[in-house]
């Protein structure tokens, strides 16, 4: 038996280095390849991502915009025979809202709009400032008396109360709902005492004035009987303001022979406010639109609120440069 002797290199197909380098090279174009798809996918999602972000900046832009104009012109709007809502919410005399300059412009704007039927205040309110109420409700009867055509009303949704009734008995007709809180025709002031608990804790008031009436109101300080006399008469004299402007608005429709409280600050619901002569009938701003003024189109004239418009610039430009600062960024 003969044997063979290999040598090196025997028996190796002569291609065999050049296959594994190939191998070598295929695997690593493959890897790379792979790679490169996967950074593309990436940046494909990336771009998709940020252009929905994109879309979402400019979504909330054209609502900021919409909302920002809503309260604008409503004139321009609405040509047809319609009616005009005017909206009195939140406490009167707040520091955020002037409602007397609110309801003279709204009602300005839209006596001026000659295809507007009837006028909707829709009262929302728990009260407020008498000043405030005091003021609004001769505004109302003001310019209510040079359109004398146009008929105003005032709808109560939950509450219309205080302050709220007091610039309500401006209208020509008082309308709620059986459920809403009417009425409250009085007049609160009040405070704390701690003069006793300072007394418990060994605490001592040094409160300097001129005058002896100057301190009084102060709940650190006790309170003399001339100062409580003071509190009534002056409580007793606001209250007097409104009952006489309610009585003027109202006329002989509150029937106080029959109900001696309606005056004690008391609140009605709708079904009692009518009875007692507070309120005209049941209704609401779609109802009265309909039946009585007989214009079903509501058009809001409530001007846009300052403080909101305000905000609203604000976040609208913070939104254009963010969207422009990501357009700039990937595009």
């Amino acid at each position: 038996m003969r044997y063979r002797i290999r040598r090196e290199g025997d028996n190796l197909p002569p291609s065999a280095p050049t296959t594994q380098h190939g191998w070598a090279q295929d695997t690593l174009r493959d890897v790379l390849l792979e790679a490169y798809q996967e950074q593309r996918r990436a940046r494909l999602w990336r771009n998709i991502w940020r252009g929905v972000a994109v879309l979402l900046f400019l979504a909330v832009l054209v609502s900021l915009r919409s909302c920002g104009s809503s309260g604008g012109e409503p004139t321009t709007l609405a040509k047809g025979r319609h009616t005009a809502v005017i909206n009195l919410n939140g406490t009167i005399g707040d520091a955020y809202t002037d409602q007397v300059a609110m309801l003279r412009d709204s009602l300005e704007r839209a006596y001026a709009n000659k295809s507007v039927k009837g006028i909707i205040i829709r009262a929302n309110s728990p009260g407020g400032s008498p000043v405030v109420s005091n003021i609004a409700f001769n505004e109302i009867r003001r310019i209510k008396a040079a359109h004398q055509n146009i008929p105003l009303y005032v709808v109560a949704e939950d509450m219309c109360a205080s302050g709220c009734y007091y610039i309500a008995a401006a209208a020509d007709k008082i309308y709620a709902d059986p459920s809403s809180i009417v009425g409250s025709i009085g007049v609160i002031g009040g405070g704390f005492d701690f003069t006793g608990l300072m007394d418990k804790l060994g605490i001592k008031r040094r409160l300097k004035t001129a005058g002896s009436n100057k301190g009084m109101g102060d709940p650190f300080t006790p309170e003399t009987p001339e100062q409580q006399a003071i509190w009534t008469e002056m409580l007793d004299d606001i209250h007097q303001e409104f009952i006489k402007s309610v009585k003027l608005g109202r006329g002989n429709r509150i029937n106080e022979t029959q109900t001696p409280d309606i005056f004690s600050g008391r609140i009605y619901t709708g079904n009692e406010a009518k009875k007692v002569g507070l309120i005209d009938d049941y209704g609401n701003v779609y109802s009265v639109a309909r039946d009585v003024i007989k214009a079903p189109e509501l058009v809001d004239y409530t001007p846009e609120d300052p403080l909101s418009s305000l905000l609203g610039r604000r976040l609208r430009a913070e939104v254009e440069a963010k969207v422009q600062e990501t357009l700039d960024k990937n595009w």
